[in-house]
């Protein structure tokens, strides 16, 4: 029982942790000049996806890639079928009304960037340098093309930054800054210790637990703005978070992690779980080019996916 309760509480930890961070560093980016728009692009997005990088070093560490490789797979899957399936449920998101095609497509060439670097057996050096390399690409055509809508008459307006905050006093930015930095690596080490305890208690492999048990909670910040962009109608800022995140996951997590140690592919990853991963992403091609809703049925059938891809999994 105790492993349970210390994983949760080193999930609680983190998610807490990874906000606080995000929080300080957008403020003290902003208070020193840096603009809305590059902090958006850099802080923001690594800072939503430092619970994932703290997991899978601190997996590497303790010898348990099997956790950092699946957190990674199992997070891209649920961002897809639950973080847009649930709240497609209770509220239905109108996808019809977003053009995400660019990004979509960015994010499918590196999912299948991904798959071919897992066939060569394990992520080294060499693979983290090509998916950090791609993150760069990407990051600077997004700049470019937020650069071009600026000039167009965008403002960068600091209201874009919802963890923004004009009239943050410096002590409460460095107290943000300190509980991130100090909450996410004791989140991270309680998290992966107690899930490989339960991996090895109950006979699970790393690998599952990876793929469920961590992947499912990592997900869940995700989940929480999807619901809250879902209820206020706001469909772009749901599908471009989760689009946006799984590029991180597949690009920055791994190829930051590599430079910790090389991440072994276990063979189950290349027979199932990569080809779900894509296969999941490939179900939102109707949404994202033909300008369909994800409906209350669609939600129901993102969702029951999942489901069955627990079921299998487990």
């Amino acid at each position: 029982m105790m492993p349970w309760l210390y994983s949760a509480l080193g999930l609680i930890i983190l998610l807490l942790a990874g906000d606080a961070l995000v929080r300080g560093a957008v403020n003290l980016s902003l208070r020193v000049g840096v603009p809305a728009l590059i902090v958006s692009l850099t802080i923001v997005a690594f800072g939503t996806s430092a619970p994932e990088l703290l997991i899978a070093i601190s997996a590497i560490h303790d010898n348990a890639p099997g956790i950092a490789l699946g957190n990674v797979v199992g997070s891209n899957t649920a961002n897809v079928l639950l973080v847009l399936g649930l709240p497609a449920i209770f509220a239905g998101l109108h996808t019809s009304e977003c053009d995400t095609r660019k990004n979509y497509l960015l994010m499918i060439g590196a999912s299948v960037l991904f798959i071919a670097l897992a066939f060569l057996g394990e992520f080294t050096i060499f693979s983290g340098v090509i998916l950090l390399a791609t993150l760069a690409v990407i990051l600077f055509m997004a700049a470019r093309d937020a650069h071009k809508h600026r000039k167009n008459g965008e403002a960068d307006d600091l209201e874009e930054l919802e963890e923004a905050d004009p009239n943050m006093p410096s002590w409460r930015i460095g107290v943000y800054l300190m509980l991130g930095l100090v909450g996410l690596p004791l989140g991270a080490d309680l998290l992966v210790d107690n899930a490989t305890v339960i991996a090895r208690t109950y006979g699970i492999s790393e690998t599952v637990i990876g793929l469920t048990l961590v992947a499912i909670g990592t997900s869940l910040p995700e989940l929480a703005t999807t619901v809250m962009a879902a209820v206020r109608r706001q469909a772009d800022v749901a599908l471009g978070n989760v689009i946006g995140s799984n590029m991180f996951n597949l690009l920055a997590i791994i190829g930051i992690t590599t430079f910790v140690g090389k991440i072994p592919v276990d063979p189950e990853f290349l027979r199932f779980d990569l080809w779900v991963m894509l296969a999941a992403s490939l179900i939102l091609v109707p949404f994202v080019f033909m300008k369909r809703d994800i409906t209350r049925p669609w939600g129901f059938v993102l969702s029951g996916l999942y489901v069955l891809y627990m079921v299998a999994l487990l």
